[in-house]
């Protein structure tokens, strides 16, 4: 590991803190149920690997306060009641301390209706869905609402003269929400949603939905839709002779649609990124997330924007054990995330005081002919 990016890693998990060594370290588990096979399986082992990439870090330089990491991860295969069997299954027999880099709209929906995280009094940290969700206790989002994502796809068609735009999502209860913040967002630049079609959860059924995207005809479409779906549309709707401008919520997994579209069918598309590029060197982050992959063995997926989210999530946590000192608890946690403002890693900002979506960074990106993304 080279020299600045030690320091870096060092000075972030010590600072004001006790290091290596102290007789309270303990173990600390981090449990993920998520998609580790399935339509998702990409993102959900990104995430795990970006998680376990920092925590592969700060456990080489003897923990946080002394405390090291491990990641406990779980395969739902994406169903909404697999998550919450195997959450409980994780909660009573490995008790983490908290938990990390869940997936899935009706998934999310699933875990809180059941009380698990109040009545274990325990922190989901991290987390990608597509819906808009109001603040949850014990729900903590490092990345930007999909509400800010939809002013942001707004505001760009503002500038280009596009007023009259498609929405494509998933069924779910919900999706309601979703509606009235698309329209809202519109709105507010003198545009309209014309047209919206959907599809069901955990599929790529998404036939119905071209079909009316090509009857209407709208100016541009945003698809608020998982990574499959996504891919599945795009290959449907272009191969129909769709003509509408593209714009993907950050779900979509610019890798997942470049492995599965041509480069006729990717090029042009517009698509919300809510982390810094794992690809370049464009903040303090980045440099030190491409330095840990030069340095990692045998990554099990390729590199991401998931991995990085992953990486960023890992790094949230960490800064949390270390603001408890000896003696980290799932109180502890809740209390620590709870008081973070203004926490910089470095280019990437995240705050939970008073709200539970800690950043508010999104840019939008335009896929090349060749799948790469273009600033």
């Amino acid at each position: 590991m080279k020299a600045t990016a030690r320091f870096w890693i060092y000075a972030a998990i010590t600072a004001a803190g006790t290091v290596a060594g102290s007789v309270f370290a303990a173990q600390i588990v981090v449990g993920q149920v998520g998609p580790m096979s399935g339509l998702d399986a990409n993102q959900g082992r990104a995430y795990a690997a970006g998680m376990q990439l920092y925590f592969n870090e700060v456990n080489r330089i003897g923990g946080v306060n002394g405390h090291t990491f491990m990641l406990l991860r779980k395969d739902d295969f994406g169903r909404p009641e697999d998550t919450v069997a195997i959450t409980r299954q994780l909660l009573y027999e490995q008790r983490p301390l908290v938990l990390a880099g869940y997936f899935g709209n009706e998934n999310i929906s699933a875990i809180v209706a059941t009380g698990l995280l109040e009545k274990e009094r325990i922190a989901l940290v991290g987390y990608r869905t597509s819906e808009v969700r109001p603040d949850t206790p014990y729900l903590y989002s490092v990345r930007a609402s999909t509400r800010d994502e939809l002013s942001k796809f707004a505001e760009h068609l503002a500038t280009t003269g596009i007023t009259r735009i498609g929405l494509l999502y998933e069924e779910g209860t919900r999706a309601p929400a979703l509606l009235s913040a698309a329209d809202g967002a519109a709105a507010r630049v003198g545009a309209s949603i014309v047209v919206r079609a959907s599809y069901a959860p955990n599929t790529v059924a998404v036939a119905r939905a071209v079909d009316t995207f090509i009857s209407a005809q709208p100016q541009a479409i945003i698809m608020v839709s998982s990574g499959a779906a996504t891919a599945a549309f795009v290959e449907r709707y272009r191969g129909v002779g769709g003509s509408a401008q593209l714009f993907a919520h950050s779900g979509a997994d610019i890798e997942q649609l470049s492995k599965r579209l041509t480069e006729g069918q990717m090029q042009g598309i517009a698509i919300a990124q809510v982390t810094p590029s794992p690809y370049r060197v464009s903040s303090r982050l980045a440099k030190q997330f491409i330095d840990a992959v030069s340095h990692a063995p045998n990554l099990e997926v390729s590199v991401s924007f998931a991995m990085m989210e992953g990486y960023i999530t890992a790094r949230v946590l960490a800064e949390a054990v270390r603001r408890q000192g000896p003696s980290p608890s799932r109180d502890g946690m809740v209390a620590a995330l709870d008081s973070l403002e203004n926490l910089d890693l470095g280019g990437y900002v995240v705050s939970f005081r008073g709200q539970r979506f800690g950043s508010k960074f999104v840019e939008l990106s335009i896929v090349s002919s060749a799948g790469k993304i273009k600033q």
